[in-house]
């Protein structure tokens, strides 16, 4: 039995399969080229222009229409790639590719009697699509005998069964027959698609359309404990007033199709096939304009694949009325701000805190933005602004303390960043990233060295492989004055982080301590030759590191006045180390 993917992944098998007849006309050639550039490159406009033009000079090439359809399908083109498919059905071509355009499109005109035809005459979509596909038409001609049948026979079929009893029970619930929707939920005749946020939210529905209020209540609480976004908390607020929520998962057989779509694209969402998983999320959005899940996939997809204004105008079709337009405009100011545009990101989160101002993930995602940009006093009030509409601080907001404690750290407010650091820890005791850093932050401060030293240690024992954190255990021993345990430490930080400017700085300066100092030098001048490595200019002391060079590290730390290099027990080593090695 084929996979999922195997089984759907047939509609661009033949891709490859052509070349590009007629090339040698300059035109052709030039415009093919480009769309084949652009198709690499992931920009469906382009290649939907080139591809296009290259088929107005080569309207016979069966390689260049499907590739054209395919670029069309991405683009949510639905018009221009189902005639680019009947061009090519016309010739005779034999593209599953453009069979799914086509039958997009008569399911979208509800045409239920030519999806049907095209699933007989074995011009569908595959073997799961198809059966689904065809109950929905069956049901599409008021025909649900039949459809209930069909749903059936896809879930006699391998693998295929948990997909088929969802989809049943949708379309029992899309006809008032609840009682037997609820059947299929209730004996896990849906698998795991029961357990989705939408499968979720459907048998809610389901379940207060039966009066059920508080078998939908207890669903949602220990489906979501509590994380609710805004459209599960109207929900929960009217099965806890127990008022019926009106079917409107699947309305008609169209949106019936639509959710075949979703389902296989969420099917596809993890096994790395964004362009196909793209694909049925358009199709999706297509039979359904109102399907947001879809059209946040497609969002998510084509930013992914570097889209950013695709995405971004695809973020912007989720209308500002609708429970999870947040979760849009984050995900578009995130897309601006990968497109280098966070002046723009920053603006639409400003305008989703005057809208959305009691939504503590609307103030987070402006604070990181906010952080990455250095503006370290409005991101803390943002992480500030997080957490007092949190309604109940718990361990899923280790990250809020953790990051605010950063935003006080760098404006040197270490009372108030210790503080949330500690905070965060209380809420995730063993949380690596936290213990890196206040534990290396300590180490600067030359505080507490021995508590920073264990922090330092339990958080290697979880990551033992982060370049970070390594090096930063290797520098506290160095700090520690314990010189020859450290080396063997930061030569694991180097070989794990080779081009990072900091820690071959850290690496030279604990080879200088234990006299090896030709390395130190080599290991000084590689921190040199890195320090334009992504932003680590920020971190490293360039003209610090030239000075070692020039006079050693001994000297300059008497030129700075800081304690001289001395061994752990070596007498005045407390002092060397600041006077505070607890």
């Amino acid at each position: 039995m084929p996979s999922i993917r195997q089984t759907i992944g047939a509609a661009l098998l033949t891709l490859g399969a052509f070349g590009p007849a007629g090339a040698s006309a300059a035109g052709l050639a030039g415009d093919y080229l480009a769309a084949r550039q652009a198709s690499f490159t992931g920009d469906f406009a382009a290649a939907a222009e080139y591809y296009g033009r290259a088929v107005e000079n080569d309207p016979s090439n069966a390689s260049l229409l499907e590739r054209a359809v395919l670029a069309n399908v991405s683009l949510g083109r639905f018009e221009e790639a189902s005639a680019l498919a009947d061009q090519l059905s016309e010739q005779g071509g034999n593209s599953q590719l453009a069979q799914m355009a086509q039958v997009a499109r008569d399911a979208q005109s509800e045409n239920y009697s030519a999806v049907l035809m095209a699933i007989d005459e074995d011009r569908g979509l595959g073997p799961l699509a198809d059966g689904l596909i065809a109950a929905w038409a069956q049901l599409g001609q008021g025909d649900m005998s039949a459809a209930l049948v069909a749903f059936d026979e896809v879930s006699a079929q391998q693998g295929l069964s948990a997909f088929a009893g969802y989809h049943k029970a949708l379309a029992l619930a899309s006809v008032g027959d609840f009682d037997s929707a609820e059947a299929i939920f209730g004996a896990g005749g849906a698998g795991g698609m029961a357990n989705t946020r939408r499968g979720i939210m459907a048998r809610v529905e389901i379940l207060s359309q039966l009066d059920r209020f508080d078998q939908a209540l207890t669903l949602i609480d220990e489906t979501f404990s509590g994380d609710l976004d805004p459209a599960l908390v109207a929900m929960r607020e009217t099965v806890a007033a127990k008022e019926k929520i009106p079917f409107t998962h699947v309305r008609s057989a169209r949106d019936g199709m639509a959710e075949v779509f979703y389902t296989l694209a969420g099917a596809l969402a993890g096994e790395q096939n964004a362009d196909l998983t793209l694909i049925y999320a358009r199709i999706a959005t297509y039979l359904r304009a109102d399907h947001v899940d879809a059209m946040l996939l497609a969002a998510e997809l084509l930013e992914s694949l570097g889209q950013y204004d695709l995405a971004i105008e695809t973020y912007s079709g989720v209308p500002s009325d609708n429970a999870v337009y947040h979760a849009a405009e984050i995900g578009r100011a995130e897309a601006l701000r990968r497109k280098g545009d966070t002046d723009a990101a920053i603006a639409v989160l400003d305008r989703l805190r005057e809208s959305h101002d009691d939504m503590a993930v609307v103030h987070s995602t402006l604070a990181d933005f906010y952080r990455e940009q250095e503006r370290y006093a409005d991101a803390t009030e943002a992480y500030t602004a997080a957490l007092d509409r949190t309604e109940e601080v718990g361990e899923r907001q280790w990250f809020l303390f953790y990051a605010r404690g950063i935003a006080h750290e760098r404006q040197d407010m270490w009372e108030q960043a210790e503080a949330d650091f500690r905070r965060a820890l209380e809420l995730n005791p063993e949380q690596p990233q936290v213990l890196n850093y206040l534990g290396y932050s300590l180490v600067e401060k030359q505080q507490k060295l021995d508590e920073a030293l264990d922090m330092i240690e339990r958080a290697v024992a979880a990551r033992p492989d982060s370049g970070y954190i390594v090096d930063s255990l290797g520098w506290v021993l160095y700090r520690l004055g314990r010189y020859d345990e450290a080396v063997g430490h930061m030569e694991r930080a180097a070989e794990l982080m080779p081009v990072d400017p900091v820690v071959n700085d850290h690496l030279g300066d604990v080879y200088w301590a234990v006299g090896r100092e030709l390395e130190a030098e080599f290991q000084w001048k590689r921190a040199l030759s890195f320090v334009d490595w992504e932003d680590a200019a920020e971190e490293v002391d360039a003209e610090r590191i030239r000075r070692k060079l020039e006079v050693g590290l001994d000297q300059v730390l008497v030129e700075e006045g800081a304690p001289p290099l001395r061994m752990a027990g070596d007498a005045g080593a407390e002092d060397a180390m600041g006077g505070d090695a607890n």
